[in-house]
């Protein structure tokens, strides 16, 4: 083995990742986790970083904060610029700072962008014009996804081949970036993985689909009687801004804007997070390196991973 100090890191820290979709239990399997192995938690949740939006994104209770230390939660604004690649320097910034304390670090979320930013890291693309974005999106409230998919593939038809063409912010993001710079998405795309000087050891949860949809649903009757509705409410004037797009949110804005009853949203808001957690697995089903275990199973996890640490190579 190299005696570089870069190799002898890599053979002696170790960043768990534990993912899964939307309400599959990742919180607690995480807390579980690192209480046992002593260590930190770096939140891989898109939607949790952001400090106006607390309970239509489930984020840990004060409770669960005050019991294991977590990173990103509540730490930014909705009104502040953030993205994959940031997220990726601030995390790869701060690990050293966390193998300091001991040999590995947990990291867990559902933001599939972001934990593959921090696992494989991400190309640098250009900050885009919020003008043009704001461009994009309206012309998608106005003449739908399918204009967008038209455009795209005229401007970029590599990006075009590549991107989920039911995804309209996956489209839009190609799109602006294009807007912005006059070059194409796909060619600010490398795609050659990142060399990292620690070990990456990736844990998948989930479980069958009528269990998981039915802890989605009861997740949101949680989140209703919580105060998602005022919560939403609160952030209405702020919802053209991109944090603000995403499920829960969304839904109860038309709901204000009489498009839609409050029945019928509640309704929305169940299905689009069943969706978005399909949309979830979907990412994940073609990283081989994924162990996947239901979220019951922690003690066969904490054996899978003492294993996997006993195998460094020192």
């Amino acid at each position: 083995m190299s005696d570089r100090p870069a190799d002898r890191l890599k053979a002696n820290k170790s960043l768990i990742v534990i993912l899964g979709p939307t309400g599959v239990g990742k919180t607690d399997v995480g807390i579980e986790l690192a209480d046992h192995f002593g260590t930190d938690i770096i939140s891989a949740d898109s939607r949790q970083f952001y400090r106006e939006m607390k309970t239509g994104t489930a984020v840990p209770s004060d409770e669960q904060l005050a019991r294991v230390r977590h990173h990103f939660v509540r730490f930014i604004s909705v009104k502040e610029y953030f993205s994959a690649s940031l997220f990726e320097r601030a995390v790869i910034s701060l690990l050293p700072t966390l193998f300091k304390a001991g040999d590995m670090a947990i990291m867990t979320g559902g933001s599939g962008l972001y934990i593959d930013a921090v696992c494989r890291g991400i190309d640098d693309i250009p900050d885009t014009d919020p003008a043009v974005r704001k461009k994009y999106n309206e012309k998608y409230k106005a003449e739908g996804i399918e204009s967008l998919r038209k455009e795209l593939k005229t401007v970029d038809p590599v990006s075009y081949s590549r991107v989920d063409l039911r995804n309209h912010k996956r489209i839009i993001r190609a799109l602006e970036v294009y807007g912005t710079t006059g070059l194409p998405y796909s060619g600010f795309l490398a795609n050659k993985p990142a060399e990292r000087n620690f070990r990456i050891i990736k844990l998948g949860l989930n479980r069958s689909r009528a269990e998981l949809y039915s802890r989605i649903n009861s997740r949101v009757d949680e989140m209703l009687v919580q105060g998602l509705e005022e919560e939403a409410w609160s952030l209405r004037s702020l919802r053209e801004l991109s944090a603000l797009r995403c499920v829960g949110y969304s839904e109860f804005f038309d709901f204000f804007d009489g498009l839609t009853t409050r029945e019928k949203t509640v309704e929305l808001i169940k299905r689009n997070s069943r969706h978005y957690a399909k949309r979830q697995l979907t990412w994940w089903s073609r990283d081989s390196e994924i162990k996947w275990f239901h979220p019951d199973k922690v003690q066969e996890m904490i054996s899978f991973i003492t294993e996997a640490e006993g195998n460094k190579p020192w």
